[in-house]
């Protein structure tokens, strides 16, 4: 069964409540980004699609009916489509759940095409060449790796923020292991594996 969040279940199950199944007007605490990666969630897993209709009515956040209008100036709407349905438990009606007077919008077909791209796995971000933290790479990759005291002095950033660079850009966002040995004479040498 499909996972959705509190949120998906609204919208979804409002728009089965609808006769014409249509999923706007979204819930009023719900607006631009916010709304927009919800529907964009929603489209990618193929539980709601676009439909265009012959108006020519433009879309206005305040009216909340009309989610986009294409590029010859009609509007798109948002429907529930069977996998909706059967995401939230409702059994599909028989026939098309789009309204009667619309067409699928051209963009409709990328929710068939989306799971296949959405089982890639995530692109692993890399660094930025020229930046702090690309010297910090380029330190702890070095031969005998670098102290926090030499880095600070690199940088000039407080030890704190090397301790953070650490653990949160470089092996949070990276997914770099830094790792930490004693050295006579040098103290706690940090370091990263070459590549």
């Amino acid at each position: 069964m499909t996972k959705l969040s509190d949120t998906q279940l609204v919208i979804l199950s409002a728009a089965a409540q609808r006769e014409d199944r249509i999923v706007l007007p979204l819930p009023g605490s719900l607006r631009g980004g916010a709304a927009a990666k919800v529907v964009g969630a929603l489209l990618s897993r193929g539980l709601i699609a676009e439909t265009t209709t012959d108006s020519q009515t433009k879309a206005d956040a305040a009216l909340n009916r009309i989610w986009r209008n294409d590029e010859d100036g009609r509007a798109i709407l948002l429907h529930i489509t069977d996998a909706g349905l059967g995401a939230i438990g409702v059994e599909p009606e028989s026939g098309d759940t789009a309204p009667s007077d619309a067409d699928a919008a051209p963009s409709a077909e990328a929710p068939q095409n989306a799971p296949a791209e959405a089982d890639r796995a995530p692109k692993a971000r890399t660094p930025r060449t020229g930046t702090k933290q690309a010297k910090l790479i380029e330190m702890l990759r070095a031969d005998g790796g670098a102290t926090i005291d030499e880095i600070v002095a690199e940088t000039g950033w407080q030890p704190h923020t090397v301790r953070g660079a650490f653990a949160g850009a470089l092996k949070k966002k990276l997914g770099l292991e830094v790792t930490s040995e004693k050295v006579e004479g040098r103290g706690r040498v940090y370091s990263l594996p070459s590549d």
